[in-house]
This record gives structure tokens, sequence and C-alpha cells, in this order.
């Protein structure tokens, strides 16, 4: 196996599990969690904004080990990490190790991508770079997907929540397999550049990177967080039962990420800015659709395609974009804007959980909406640079 596939394929597995079920998996069983542990909305977003705090405190763990050992050893520790944390979901007696589980799988994501970057950009070569790590961001779309139907089955066919969260520990234990295999040329050594400074960082091409990735950090967390749980109070969607009216919100949000293997093309022709602006508003449109729409068959799935879209496509431009502009700092440039991004994470789930619980989730999903739009509106084309001299 060459370079590009064994890095693209180890990557996908490994996002696959830490940003699919591991990092998505709150949100999708939600309305079960519900019923189970009795979480208020206000509640639900507390325990999301802890789980996405140790989504940033993965994220600086992961850079330092990957300083100091190379990519391999943070993508294993948190694929260890994510076989704990789902493991302890699916035996949660009450909502403190619920919650305790929830905050350990979730942090897997900050372990489990960043590293790649340095991973890729070690053995990949430069023209093939985007397209490697557009794959990598992507397997986030089949682990959503994945997630999505096993919440299905559980739905149609009574299974538990517990047998689906052991489903997820069974898989995250297969994904700790293969990268151990596939990262062994990695293993033990840095790479050029680790030792650079953050201060590196800071420049004002790097500015708009980071604005953008706090925006998607904010919207992309109140998504998953709160739309399946948004339709299952609304009485779900058509014939299907109730519960399982999320379970289609994460498929159909998966599937149609897939579109994210296309983003280095499709930036190719309509350039950086226009696609970032053209994603912001797709998710503007996404949130509208829930809010207005979040019983009928059009609404929620187109409004989980747009999304589904926005991340996967949005996530590999983040990722490319910052080896653009730091081809000498690939992971710390990358933990640089994932850290914005989780950041946005933390503050987006525990305020739209206020405000629901103050206004109403339509008044919340529409908020979210204007956000992303305003978002799309601010930036100005002549402020994006890709090159490594831009300051």
């Amino acid at each position: 196996m060459t370079p590009f596939w064994k890095m693209s394929a180890a990557g996908f597995a490994a996002t696959a599990i830490a940003y699919g079920p591991a990092r998505m998996g709150f949100g999708l069983f939600l309305p079960e969690f519900r019923s189970s542990f009795e979480i208020s909305t206000q509640t639900a977003g507390l325990i999301s904004s802890l789980g996405f705090l140790g989504f940033f405190g993965g994220l600086l763990i992961s850079q330092a080990l990957t300083a100091r050992d190379g990519p391999r050893l943070p993508v294993l520790s948190g694929l260890a990490v994510a076989t704990l944390g789902t493991g302890i979901v699916a035996a949660a007696p009450n909502l403190p190790v619920l919650s305790a589980g929830i905050l350990l799988a979730m942090s897997s994501a900050g372990f489990a991508w960043t590293p790649f970057n340095n991973a890729v950009h070690r053995s990949v070569s430069e023209q093939a770079r985007p397209s490697a790590l557009s794959s990598v961001s992507t397997g986030t779309s089949l682990g959503i997907a994945a997630a999505g139907a096993a919440g299905l089955t559980m739905s149609i066919w009574g299974v538990s929540w517990r047998m689906c969260w052991a489903a997820f520990m069974a898989a995250v234990a297969l994904a700790f397999a293969a990268n151990w295999v596939a990262l062994r040329e990695v293993a033990g050594t840095p790479g050029p550049g680790t030792a650079q400074r953050w201060r590196a960082l800071l420049r004002r091409s790097t500015m708009p990177l980071l604005g953008i990735g706090l925006c998607y950090g904010i919207t992309s967390a109140i998504y998953i967080s709160f739309a399946a749980d948004r339709i299952a109070q609304a009485g779900g969607v058509g014939s299907l039962p109730r519960n399982a009216s999320g379970s289609l919100v994460f498929i159909c949000y998966g599937v149609f990420g897939l579109c994210g293997l296309f983003t280095a093309s499709t930036k190719a022709v309509t350039g950086l800015p226009w696609l970032l602006r053209l994603l912001m508003l797709a998710s503007a449109l996404s949130f509208a659709l829930v809010a207005i729409w979040p019983t009928t068959w059009a609404g929620v799935v187109v409004s989980a395609a747009l999304q589904g879209l926005y991340v996967m496509m949005m996530s590999a431009v983040l990722s490319f974009w910052s080896d653009r502009l730091f081809p000498s700092l690939p992971s710390q440039s990358f933990t640089a804007v994932l850290l914005a991004v989780a950041a946005g994470s933390v503050i987006g789930p525990v305020a739209a959980g206020t405000i629901a619980d103050a206004f109403g989730s339509t008044s919340m999903f529409i908020g979210t909406a204007a956000l992303a739009a305003s978002a799309a509106a601010v930036f100005r084309s002549k402020h994006i640079r890709e090159c490594p001299q831009a300051s």
C-alpha cells in the first residue's frame, strides 16, 4: 500500500470513530438519555459542552505528544480513550457516570485527527496532500452514518441503546488495531518544525482562519447536540417512530458528508473565499429548515444533508488551509485551528441550551442560522490568504 493510501485509510478510520459515534453519539441518543436519566435541555447543553471541553484538552495533549513522539502515540491514545469512554456510557448506571463517559469519548476527537497533518505532511507528496487530508477528515461521515444506522436499528427493532454503545466500543478497538499497524513508520519521531513556537502562528493571515474555525465550532456543535432532539420533541418525521427521526438526521448527515471527499476539487473551481461563503450559507439554511419544518421529510433530509456537507467540507478546508499557510508546522497550525473550533464547541451548546429553555428551541435554531449567515456576509475575499508568505 502506498503512503497516500495508508495514511488516508488510517486517518479515515480514526476520524470515523472519534468524530463519529464518540463525538456525535450524545446528540444522537439524547432522546433515550432523557428518558433514562431525566435530562433537561439546559443540562444536556452542559454535558455536551463538558465533552467539547474534553476535546479542547485532548487537542493540547495531542500536540504535546506529537511534538515529542510523533503522530502515532496521540492517535492511539485517543482511540484508547474512546474505547474506555464508550464502554463507560454503555454501562452507565446514573447521570454522573454517563457524563464522565461522554467526556472521555468526546475528548478522543482532540487526539485522533491533528496528528495526521504531521503524518501526511511527512509521507505524502505536496500535490496529493489536500486529497489525503480531505479523505482523513471525511472519515467522520462514515462514522456518523454508521452511528445513525445503529440508532435506527435501536428504534425500529427495540435494541437497547446500551448495546449500541457496546458496539461502538468494539469498533473503536478495531480502529485502534488498524492504526497501530499503519502508523509504525511515523512512530517515535516528531518530524521537522515541531519545536517552533506558537508565536509563529500569530500573523494577520491566520485571523480569518481562526475566526471561521470559531464560528464553525459554535454552529456544528449546536446542530449535533440538539437537532435530533428538536425533531423528536416536535413529534418526529412522518410515519417514523419519534426517536427514529433523529437517526434519519445522522444517516443523511453522514451520507451527504461524503461530499467532503470532493472538497479539494470544488475549491479549485470556486476559489477558497467563495467556497467558505457558500458553506456558511448552507449551514444557515440547514438551521432554518430544522427550526421551521422539523416534522417534514423534505425539511429534515435537506437540513441534515446541508449540515453534513457543511461540516465535512469545512473541516477539510480548515485542514488543508492551515497546511498551506504553515507548511513547516502542519500539526501545530491545525491544532491552533481546532482549538478555535473547540472553544466555539464549548460555548455553543451551553449557550444554546440556556436560550432554548428561555425562548424555545425554534428561536435558538433561528438565532444560530442568523449567526452562520452573518459570518458569510462579514468576511472579505481580500482577507483570505493561502500563501505561507502572507502576513
